[in-house]
């Protein structure tokens, strides 16, 4: 399961009423937006809220990711001691994180702990999520003077180890952007200042991540940014997504650049082959049966018929398991049912194992009901599949398989499949399929 979703945001502490003291309300479109992700995380039920901070622990030349089973911060730096949190960590996506990074050679881990307190740029957006939702688990990791491109390979690295595990997660970037937007501001004014927040704000709310790699690391810093890193290991986190993005908002009064968008995974694949690869992936991952889920279209929901569910692995077939007429209610039903049995059931090939599951192919071919004919000169190899029977053995073969050019050859091997010589009196069944890819 990919990321579900991820949030850019800011951290300013003042934005907490008990730290600001009336003085949040100057960024009341920043507190608007928050309250707005907030909904949107606690609607999603994450099982792992993934916070990418600028203020946890960091290294030069080594990306630090919290360790334990939990920790505990609060705003007492701030004159807010009663705003306190404690967090569970996912000890186990932590520790297949660090595996992954040190089998690609990242520099990534759990080691050089200074202080296991929550950071700011960590708990300014629990504040908010916290508020609206009290479930899932958190993962804290903190930046590196490496380059962006490493930053993005450790994000990339941490969606591989969201998918291999199961996980319902959500990733959120916390960054403030330029601290040099206003000459009353902490750190006064520069004119990279405002041009990086120009930027940076076109190129999150078109998730045209590329350009983040566009930003000189001279201009970062005469801008004085502070979340460039974090944006660019969420991006990494995405990488290979169709993303759809939204600005919520973007303030700079107080001479700090704060920015919120929201980036969701626009899945842009057929609905038959996603209910397909999103069971096989549930099932291989935690032995769970999904249910059918919302907005499939209706004719998965109230027709029935037969369906074949085909995987691949480098262009080699992986597992394929089907049914002739259909075994169940749905449709939706009898593919969920064929892609189990596809990706642990095919007497060919072991069952598929969790390190597989981002190299398959998955297609799904919706048969018509079959009709008997009563020569071979009614069939077609690129548009009718075959079924040859003599009595109780049937041998069963989809149209328009690469390899497969004649009629002979279509029959020849839908015989072979079904243990019929060539000298069984058999009958011969067409049908068509509908082909999801």
């Amino acid at each position: 399961m990919p990321i579900l979703a991820a949030f850019m945001v800011p951290h300013p502490p003042m934005i907490v009423p008990a730290v600001g003291r009336g003085g949040e309300k100057k960024i009341q479109a920043t507190t608007d937006a928050y309250c707005r992700v907030a909904d949107e995380i606690a609607e999603l039920s994450p099982d792992v809220i993934i916070i990418s901070s600028p203020h946890s622990v960091m290294y030069y030349d080594y990306f630090h990711i919290s360790p334990g089973y939990e920790a505990y911060g609060s705003f007492a730096d701030f004159r807010a001691p009663e705003v306190s949190f404690r967090e569970r960590y996912d000890a186990e996506l932590v520790s297949l994180i660090e595996q992954y990074s040190r089998e690609e050679g990242l520099p990534a881990g759990t080691m050089g702990e200074k202080d296991a307190r929550l950071d700011h740029g960590t708990m300014v957006p629990l504040y908010f999520i916290r508020q609206k939702y009290s479930g899932g688990k958190i993962i804290r990791i903190g930046l590196s003077g490496l380059p962006l491109e490493e930053h993005f390979r450790l994000g990339r690295i941490v969606s591989r180890a969201v998918k291999s595990l199961g996980r319902r997660a959500v990733f959120v970037a916390s960054g403030d952007l330029s601290h040099k937007l206003q000459d009353y501001g902490p750190y006064g004014f520069a004119p990279e200042g405002p041009e990086y927040d120009e930027r940076i704000m076109d190129v999150c709310s078109r998730a045209a991540f590329d350009e983040l790699f566009d930003f000189s690391e001279d201009f970062c810093r005469r801008a004085a940014e502070c979340g460039h890193r974090s944006f660019t290991i969420m991006a990494g986190a995405l990488d290979g997504m169709s993303i759809r993005a939204e600005q919520l908002s973007h303030e700079d009064v107080t001479g700090v650049g704060y920015g919120i968008c929201t980036f969701y995974p626009d899945d842009a694949r057929d609905p038959y082959v996603r209910l397909a690869a999103d069971t096989v992936t549930e099932y291989i991952t935690s032995g769970r049966v999904i249910s059918a889920p919302n907005g499939l279209p209706r004719e998965m929901l109230e027709s029935r018929a037969g369906a074949f569910v085909s995987i691949h692995k480098n262009g080699a077939l992986r597992g394929c398991i089907g049914t002739i007429m259909p075994t169940r209610d749905t449709l939706a039903e009898e593919i969920i049912s064929n892609a189990i049995s596809a990706s642990t059931r095919d007497p060919r090939f072991p069952p598929i194992t969790a390190d597989e599951l981002d190299e398959l192919e998955i297609n799904v071919d919706v048969l018509t009901e079959p009709e008997q004919i009563s020569s071979p000169d009614e069939l077609d190899v690129k548009r009718y599949g075959v079924i040859v029977s003599c009595g109780f053995r049937r041998g069963l073969l989809l149209p328009d398989l690469e390899g497969v050019d004649s009629v002979e050859q279509q029959i020849g091997i839908a015989m072979m499949k079904g243990g019929i010589s060539r000298d069984d009196k058999v009958t011969l069944h067409r049908f068509e399929v509908i082909r999801h890819k």
